[in-house]
């Protein structure tokens, strides 16, 4: 891109920087406005600050684009961004539009847009990157692509018509799932369920573990059973179980006839408990070795790649058999223990012997004290046998403690008051900013 021409799509998760070099946050979107016979103004950046808050910067605010950064003068206001009427949001709403070319009538698709510096500090909507159709019946392949200027097009779609979720997806594809799922928040219903519809089961799996209930099942709401079963199947059994458990009886069942049987079993155990419990709490997929396994085996397994990292942060030990419910639990084994020892140590002779697991029925409260007290990512939870059965992690405390609506909140405020989680059944004028950043 040059100096006075920018490919907005580029721009997506670029790092925004002050005067001083200091980083302010990312960029997530890009934010114009239509004009009646000119070529849409953009009016300034939607930027993710820490926190997850996302703030307009003003373009006149920005000082320099290019080398995949952005430099502002320093005058952000952190007042939560309010898409207002008549903006556009150019890739959540303005990439994957439908165009024709006024040229030959031929027909396009929008695959990104360039913003051109008109004069200084002044930018608006230039070229666009165009895709025509497949001229071939052929199932391989993409249609071939195309530049024009916006005077070269007529949109098909009214001002604000979001774009198909496909190129949504694309545009957001290097976001962690707590960034993605914060993206979904922001748009309707309908726009949600569409990127919903065509998310793989893996990535819709990660992002319905980070949204809030009622998003959870509203999305989930929308997907017929085959799918909805694949998309449990990947989630982690204790959050399959808590969105499983806002479900009718008669979904509830038949959603675990169709999930895979080991998956299923998982999520009926955890079921079965009270959510307010370690129980309720714990995940049943903990890393999990006998006592002659060396260091080397047990840093194998914490390294995989699909493992969280809260569950990577020790392995637990335990006599045969080495699936919850375990043999009888022996101790766990930090990891950081395990870089002190030379690779064929055996883990057995490695254990914690400080930490004591807590019982399947404590309390949250309590799992909750043993974590602060002993400074632990962790906690094991055994049963009346003194059998492993999983582990409670910090992020299942976190979810636990924080209100429901945590997620929704702005981050510079205080936190709702706590509420305790339970699991059950489901009770039936258009302004236009100042370039200079002001609202």
């Amino acid at each position: 891109m040059s100096a006075n021409r920018v490919f907005i799509a580029r721009l997506a998760g670029c790092s925004v920087f002050d005067p001083a070099g200091d980083k302010v946050g990312k960029v997530r979107d890009v934010l114009v406005v239509y004009r009646r016979s000119e070529p849409p103004r953009v009016v300034g950046l939607i930027v993710e600050v820490p926190g997850k808050r996302r703030v307009f910067v003003g373009i006149g605010r920005v000082t320099s684009i290019g080398s995949g950064q952005i430099i502002t003068n320093g005058l952000i206001t952190l007042r939560r961004f309010d898409q207002r009427g008549g903006e556009t949001r150019v890739i959540a709403e303005m990439l994957g539009r439908k165009v024709s070319l006024r040229r030959d009538g031929g027909r396009a698709t929008i695959e990104d847009v360039a913003m051109d510096e008109v004069s200084e500090g002044d930018w608006e909507i230039g070229q666009l990157f165009l895709r025509k159709p497949k001229t071939t019946p052929s199932p391989f392949g993409k249609g071939p692509t195309t530049f024009a200027s916006w005077q070269d097009v007529r949109e098909e779609h009214e001002a604000g018509e979001a774009q198909s979720a496909e190129h949504l997806i694309a545009a957001y594809s290097d976001l962690v799932p707590a960034d993605l799922a914060n993206t979904l928040l922001e748009l309707t219903p309908e726009r949600r369920h569409e990127v919903a519809a065509e998310l793989s089961d893996d990535r819709l799996a990660d992002v319905l573990e980070e949204l809030p209930e009622s998003e959870q099942i509203d999305i989930f709401g929308q997907l017929d059973d085959n799918r909805a079963a694949g998309v449990l199947d990947q989630m982690q059994p204790d959050d399959a179980a808590d969105l499983i458990a806002q479900l009718t009886e008669e979904r509830k069942e038949e959603l675990l006839g169709l999930m895979e049987p080991d998956e299923a079993d998982d999520v009926r155990m955890l079921l079965s408990y009270d959510a307010d419990t370690a129980g309720g709490l714990m995940t049943t997929e903990p890393v999990i070795v006998s006592a002659d396994a060396t260091v080397a085996e047990g840093l194998a397994l914490i390294r995989r790649h699909e493992l969280a990292p809260a569950l990577g942060a020790a392995v637990c030990v335990t006599l045969p058999p080495y699936e919850p419910p375990t043999g009888r639990f022996l101790g766990m084994v930090h990891f950081q223990r395990m870089l002190r020892y030379p690779p064929n140590e055996r883990l057995g002779t490695l254990l914690d012997q400080q930490l004591e697991p807590v019982r399947v029925d404590a309390t949250a409260l309590e799992v909750t004290r043993v974590m602060a007290t002993y400074n632990l990512v962790s906690v094991p939870v055994v049963d009346a046998a003194h059998r492993l059965v999983g582990v409670v992690t910090i992020d299942d405390v976190l979810d636990h403690v924080l209100p429901d609506d945590w997620r929704s909140q702005d981050p510079g405020q205080p936190l709702n008051r706590i509420r305790p989680r339970t699991r059950r059944a489901p009770v039936n004028t258009t302004a236009r900013r100042a370039t200079d950043g002001t609202r």
